[in-house]
């Protein structure tokens, strides 16, 4: 059965290329267009499409104040189709907040037509897989039973988002823990922290690392999004979080508190010299299809880190990191998978217990307690 696609913009050019790339996929089927967000609204209703596509900067209202709109009342799976420019990296991180399971860039400089419906194609069949809904949605009956808090239950920041799994305040719902305290202990030099994660990983990324303390070990974050928009998130993390949280560059050491995300269309390896561990940031081929790629980041940390390191893999479609969190585990590291129950799209985590590379499955909820206790 085909995934029905409602495409959003405001451009005719736009939509027309959009719906003729998205159509050379024989199991995608473009249902429709849209300029403005009341068209889409009026089309949503007639011809329930299963992924909507939707550019930011929109006539009559603007995407975020839509994408909004349409989370409260009708919850469904949103690609952002945004311009590669600051004010598009922002208002993408916003929209992922609001909801959106993830966001693919308009072709620009370096960045083709061909590429770009390439990844809107994978990202539309990742969405298609996606369970979203909000706290006042339909779907919110059906949402995931609350877990018991992990310290003094008082909220740390108001919960933003509608994708279930990172957005587990509502009617009836315990308010998220507060921050854990911190280690109050020397932090093993040798210790290293490596995340993996894709579509839904900004909203679990973001409940994870708002929760976790200054002090706890470095942490490498590879999440799959497109270049010039992980600067943006890895900037509004370090806005929300005690940990320091930056894009990483070449060279940047890797240090207790700090924690590095790997930029777009990039490759990030864990090395180390004599005592100093340190991150080269390459332009090295895809991986599982991916760059940046977590199987890249996962392999390195088994070389470099071996019992020492700590590995997680959170939501996300594919296989991506599923070797290399295997190999963590044969090189004596402790590797977590976030559970089907909380995974936006389980397919990540399902693809690493299955090869037996998984020591713990846990919840969202319970993944940054889990984390503070083995660092």
């Amino acid at each position: 059965m085909s995934i029905r696609v409602l495409v959003v913009d405001d451009s005719h050019l736009a939509r027309r290329i959009l719906q003729v790339e998205l159509s050379k996929d024989p199991g995608i089927e473009v249902v429709g267009t849209a300029g403005d967000p009341l068209e889409a609204s009026e089309k949503i209703e007639a011809l329930s499409p299963d992924v909507l596509t939707l550019d930011l900067e929109l006539p009559k209202m603007d995407g975020l104040t839509f994408l909004r709109s349409l989370m409260r009342h009708h919850p469904m799976p949103v690609v952002i189709v945004s311009a590669y420019t600051q004010r598009g990296s922002r208002l993408a991180m916003e929209a992922l907040e609001s909801g959106a399971v993830d966001i693919v860039p308009k072709p620009g400089t370096g960045y083709s037509l061909a590429e770009m419906a390439a990844e809107l194609i994978a990202k539309v069949r990742a969405a298609s897989l996606a369970r979203v809904g909000g706290a006042d949605g339909p779907e919110e009956a059906a949402a995931p039973a609350p877990r018991p808090a992990l310290v003094r239950p008082a909220p740390l920041r108001p919960a933003t988002g509608a994708v279930r799994a990172a957005a587990l305040v509502g009617p009836g719902k315990e308010p998220l823990p507060e921050a854990l305290p911190p280690l109050n202990r020397p932090v093993s030099p040798e210790r290293v922290i490596a995340i993996g994660s894709s579509t839904g990983g900004t909203q679990a990324l973001q409940y994870i690392l708002t929760r976790l303390p200054a002090d706890m070990p470095p942490i490498l974050i590879v999440q799959h999004m497109p270049e010039g928009f992980t600067n943006a998130f890895a900037n509004r993390l370090d806005q929300l979080c005690q940990l320091e949280v930056k894009e990483a560059e070449h060279n940047d050491s890797v240090l207790p508190g700090r924690v590095l995300v790997a930029p777009g269309a990039r490759q990030m390896v864990l090395r180390r010299t004599g005592s100093r561990h340190w991150v080269e940031i390459n332009d090295g081929p895809r991986v599982c299809l991916q760059k940046p790629s977590v199987e890249v980041l996962f392999q390195s940390a088994a070389k470099v880190a071996g019992k020492s390191a700590l590995g997680a893999i959170l939501t996300g479609m594919g296989a991506d990191g599923a070797e290399g969190m295997l190999a963590m585990k044969r090189a004596g590291a402790t590797t977590i998978a976030q559970d089907e129950a909380s995974c936006v799209v389980f397919g990540m985590p399902k693809e690493a217990i299955k090869l037996g590379g998984v020591d713990h499955v846990a919840h969202l909820h319970d993944i940054p307690l889990l984390l503070h206790r083995l660092a």
